[in-house]
């Protein structure tokens, strides 16, 4: 079970339970695709724990899809959830949705 924000204990990582391509390809990709199949926003250490990917890997990566607009943020005390953009516009949601 996914703990919530208010659940969270620092250390503590709860990989998402949602199955990743076999390919294996880009991990900003796989991380679009990660966004795109979660019910609710995903935690940077759920990242760290479901890729082979240092925490400042998945930052940097992260922090690339932040740039470009397709990802937002939501803090909670020390824990950061990302999400698809609620705005991309229907042209790069069907460019997403040939990708992953």
């Amino acid at each position: 079970m996914k703990a919530t924000p208010a659940e969270r204990t620092k250390g503590v990582c709860s990989p998402p339970s949602i199955p990743l391509p076999a390919v294996r390809v880009d991990a900003s990709v796989e991380m679009v695709g990660v966004l795109k199949r979660a019910s609710e926003p995903v935690c940077i250490c759920d990242f760290t724990a479901a890729f082979a990917l240092s925490q400042p890997t998945i930052s940097h990566h992260v922090g690339k899809l932040r740039e470009a607009g397709l990802v937002e943020v939501t803090k909670s005390g020390i824990w950061a959830y990302y999400r698809l953009a609620r705005n991309l516009d229907v042209r790069t949601r069907a460019v997403l949705d040939a990708l992953v």
